[in-house]
Parts: C-alpha cells; sequence; structure tokens
C-alpha cells in the first residue's frame, strides 16, 4: 500500500478547497483512521471501502498483480492471445471509468459524514473556530444585524434531506446562504449539533462586535455582565426594539390592529433588563434551598429549633354546642367521644 506524500496534493485539501466547500474544515487523517470514528458509516455509504481508500490516498495493489500475472500468462500466448489481452483490458478501463464516478460521489459522501463527526471534537471545532474568526462563515444577511458573523448548521443529520444553512447568534435565525455556490452544499454534513456546540465552547466570542473590530478584538472585556451563565452582551444584540422593522406609511406607523399590520413583532422582542432572563437567580429566589436553611438554622454551633406556630384545633361539627339538629330537624346530643345520637 502506498500513500501520497505531498501535502497539498491530498484528496482531503483538494476537495476543501474547491468552490463551495469553504466551509468544510480538513479532517485530519489520524481521525479518519480510527476505526471509532467510522462506526456505522459503512452501512450509510455504497463502496464504503473503494471511498475510504480514495479519501486517504491509498492506491490498492490488487490490480497491479492481477495485470502482471496476465501479462505473464500471455507472453507465451500467439497472436489470439494478445487480442483477448487487450479485449479485456478495455473492458477494464470501461468498468473502472464507470466505477471511478460512484467511487466519488461515496467518497464525497463518506467524507461529509465524517466530517459532521469531526468538527464535534476538539481538534475539529478548534479548527472551525479559526474559521470563524477569519470570516469563512460569510456574514447575517438581516439587514439590522449589521453583518453579524454566522455559523453554518443543519437542519438534518440525514443527508439528502436538505441543504447548509447559516446561523446567526446575534439574531438567533438560520438563512439560505446567499451565494449559490452553497446552495448545493448538504446539510447534514454539519449537522444540528455544532451550531450550539460551538457556542458553548466558545462564549468568550463577543458578538456585538463586527468587521474590523471583531478581528481586532473578538472576545468579551472582563468583569462583563452574566446572566444565567451567558454573557449579557450576547444574548441575541440583534434583538430588541431598535433591532425591528417598523413599517410606515408617509412616516406614520402602520398599525398592529390593521389588517395590513405587522404580525409576529414578539418573535423578535428582547426585554430591557436582561436580569428577567436568569431564570436560576429566580427560581433560587421564589424556591429557596431547604439545605441553606438548615445551615441558617445552626448558629454558635447549637441547632436552632423551628417550632411551627399553633394551629387552631380542629372543631368538629357542631362542637361548642350542646344539641345540634339532625336531618329531619329533631335535636341531636353531641357525646364526648364524637358521636350523635338524635334525643
Amino acid at each position: 500500500m502506498s500513500t501520497s506524500s505531498g501535502p497539498g496534493d491530498t484528496w482531503i485539501s483538494s476537495y476543501c478547497t474547491t468552490v463551495g466547500h469553504e466551509f468544510f474544515a480538513e479532517v485530519s487523517e489520524d481521525f479518519i483512521e480510527d476505526d471509532f470514528n467510522l462506526t456505522g458509516l459503512q452501512t450509510q455509504v455504497a463502496m464504503y471501502k473503494e471511498a475510504l481508500e480514495m479519501i486517504l490516498d491509498v492506491e490498492p495493489e490488487d490490480d497491479e498483480e492481477e495485470e502482471e500475472e496476465e501479462e505473464d500468462d500471455d507472453e507465451g500466448e500467439s497472436g489470439e492471445g494478445q487480442d483477448r489481452m487487450i479485449a479485456r483490458h478495455e473492458r477494464r478501463h470501461a468498468r473502472m471509468a464507470s466505477d471511478l464516478s460512484v467511487i466519488e460521489s461515496s467518497a464525497e459522501l463518506l467524507y461529509g459524514l465524517i466530517h459532521q463527526r469531526y468538527i464535534c471534537s476538539r481538534a475539529g471545532i478548534q479548527q472551525m473556530s479559526e474559521k470563524y474568526e477569519l470570516g469563512h462563515f460569510g456574514l447575517c444577511p438581516r439587514t439590522l444585524c449589521d453583518s453579524a458573523r454566522t455559523i453554518p448548521v443543519g437542519l438534518s443529520d440525514i443527508p439528502g434531506e436538505d441543504t447548509v444553512k447559516l446561523f446567526c447568534p446575534s439574531c438567533l435565525d438560520v438563512y439560505v446562504p446567499p451565494n449559490s455556490r452553497f446552495q448545493t452544499v448538504d446539510g447534514a454534513f454539519f449537522g444540528r449539533t455544532f451550531g450550539s456546540l460551538f457556542l458553548l465552547t466558545f462564549p468568550e466570542y463577543d458578538l456585538t462586535k463586527r468587521g474590523p473590530e471583531f478581528a481586532a478584538n473578538s472576545r468579551v472585556p472582563d468583569g462583563s455582565e452574566v446572566v444565567n451563565g451567558v454573557y449579557a452582551r450576547n444574548i441575541a444584540p440583534g434583538l430588541g426594539e431598535p433591532r425591528i422593522y417598523h413599517p410606515k406609511i408617509y412616516g406614520f406607523r402602520v398599525s398592529e390592529v390593521s389588517r395590513t399590520g405587522p404580525r409576529m413583532q414578539w418573535l423578535r422582542s428582547r426585554p430591557d433588563d436582561l436580569t428577567e432572563l436568569d431564570e436560576a437567580r429566580l427560581y433560587a429566589e421564589l424556591h429557596p434551598d431547604p439545605e441553606s436553611e438548615d445551615e441558617d438554622m445552626v448558629s454558635n454551633g447549637k441547632a436552632v429549633v423551628r417550632r411551627r406556630p399553633p394551629r387552631a384545633p380542629r372543631r368538629r361539627q357542631g362542637q361548642g354546642q350542646g344539641q345540634g339538629q339532625g336531618q329531619n330537624g329533631s335535636p341531636m346530643n353531641i357525646e364526648a367521644n364524637g358521636a350523635e345520637s338524635e334525643l
């Protein structure tokens, strides 16, 4: 088995540098050669072995050995044998040409499925982070997002269902890539996990900065406010009242109750006080932890016993009255044990 030595001539590098494949990361060969990372892909890809060999630039020696054996067998044959050998070679080349297109498409599918897993690994997501900083994933096409940087995501993990989309962490929405060359890339090659995992892995990116500001300093300043474990400035900075489009006619807003008025603007809303989103703090205030109460009950090394406030005794029916009336209006006598008897 032989592999190509040139780092710039590999199948992976040539595939990722093809026009329309700028979103892809170059999966390392060590990741692909680990069988654990390829679990379950054999049943999803036709001609799996040949496709894997193409991705890794592996040239099988079986065909060369067969050709050498056939040449040795045909050396002593007559002209008729040579004609048979030529016909055999032609059939083999025709078969290889037809299989090559199938193997090529299988290799692209296999690499895409491997890529979906690779970008969720530590090395892969770090490589995607570098591409995000360089702006390889493009900008949000929404005008009121001020060209916020986007992340490629898929709406399905199953190949062939949908194309790749761009997720904007500024307005929390997904868009079709504006360039048509990306509209043929399968969204399953990025999957549904990568977008959210990327933001959880790199929460320090300042999503409010754009263009040159982001390139100069893309990190959130120290001491920034944190709400529910997330930097407050990164909570949908492209939403809220200043960034909602309001239709107007001759300078006057169109009423929401109008037949042609704006609808569903609450989807773009954002609270003015972001502390309202700190659900963990609000829950802790409404539901104090009983363990913390027990700690408060200990004072000077001695347990402080809290007693329940006295409750009013339960009064039985007719209690406090010497007599009552039955259902038929007859007087009733209340005995000491609570039994009732008619007089």
